[in-house]
């Protein structure tokens, strides 16, 4: 019962979604932090990645943190998906296709409508959520003030496609997937999805410097084990797999507003944008956002600043790493105060 009451949750009722498809009573479960101010002018908008919970990313929203929730109205919207906003899990078969814009459209309404809210400081994501940072900076140029970007991208590049291919791939060889979807948990597959993970998720050179062992693990075997093997157990297999096709199908272009001229969908954002690639992660290359930052021709501002870390992709979720916190923590300070 505790955790039912962590968040609260935004009824949208029936969703016309980008494909024409009516989902009924779509729900959108959302947490806040801190306090608004009566402008509404100190909106952090910190959207959630991939299979994560609000509570999975929290760590970095407190006052000395990265967030800071004593200056800010921290906003976190769970992705659709997620198993606590409408999910394969909790809503009746057949699940449909959603996309980001799906998302943004749900998120819009509730700022908006629930909370008045006109103007966005910043919206702050990680991966998934830094897809979700560049598609609202896009479709709503005019609320948002300035967008961070960590370790995403605004579209779903070929590479990173390939390898969320892999990841159902070995998800979905598990017998427990059947006429389309998991009829009960997927043990084997689970594990398989993790060590897939596991090699994508974090550098050569992460592995190379066994850095792995900073954090207590004995051996490699140990930390595959202890760290990659129950990742996604705690998640609802189909719940991954509608995260997958969200993810797979992102581009910001993609849309009526935008009709596919990506040139256009990135010349539309008027934020300060601070794109924050991690210097070896292989889901977003540094590359993709090097191509991007070309393009943001009418953003306030436009910066490229790779996180310096040896931790691939999990160098924009840095728990426990506290040299890639501060990175990021002086980077958005510094993004804030534009």
């Amino acid at each position: 019962m505790a955790a039912q009451c962590d968040y609260e949750m935004f009824e949208a009722g029936d969703v016309t979604l980008q494909s024409g498809a009516v989902f009924p009573a779509l729900k959108l479960a959302y947490k806040t932090y801190g306090a608004l101010s009566p402008a509404r002018d100190n909106v952090i908008l910190y959207p959630t990645s991939f299979s994560a919970q609000h509570f999975d990313t929290e760590w970095l929203i407190r006052p000395d943190g990265v967030l800071d929730p004593t200056r800010y109205f921290v906003i976190i919207p769970n992705l659709l998906g997620n198993g606590l906003s409408s999910s394969p899990s909790n809503t009746a078969a057949p699940f449909p296709q959603l996309t980001y814009h799906d998302a943004i459209a749900v998120q819009h309404r509730l700022l908006t409508e629930r909370f008045g809210i006109t103007k966005v400081a910043l919206v702050y994501g990680w991966s998934m959520g830094g897809m979700q940072a560049y598609h609202w900076a896009a479709l709503h140029p005019d609320m948002v003030e300035r967008a961070a970007v960590v370790c995403g991208s605004a579209r779903c590049a070929p590479y990173n496609h390939v390898f969320l291919e892999s990841v159902k791939a070995a998800l979905t060889a598990d017998p427990a997937f059947r006429d389309g979807r998991f009829v009960e948990k997927p043990v084997a597959g689970y594990r398989a999805m993790g060590r897939v993970y596991a090699g994508w998720a974090m550098s050569h050179g992460f592995y190379r410097d066994e850095i792995w062992r900073e954090a207590g693990f004995t051996s490699l075997e140990d930390y595959l084990v202890r760290t990659w093997d129950a990742t996604f157990a705690r998640r609802d297999a189909n719940d991954l797999l509608a995260q997958i096709g969200i993810w797979q199908n992102g581009d910001v272009s993609r849309c009526t507003t935008f009709g596919g001229d990506f040139d256009r969908a990135l010349a539309a954002i008027k934020a300060h944008m601070l794109l924050m690639p991690g210097a070896t992660d292989r889901y977003f290359d540094v590359r993709d956002n090097e191509d991007e930052l070309g393009r943001l021709v009418n953003a306030r501002s436009a910066v490229l600043h790779p996180i310096p870390s040896l931790h691939g992709h999990r160098a924009g979720n840095p728990v426990n790493n506290p040299r890639d916190q501060a990175f990021i923590k002086a980077e958005i300070a510094e993004l804030l105060g534009k």
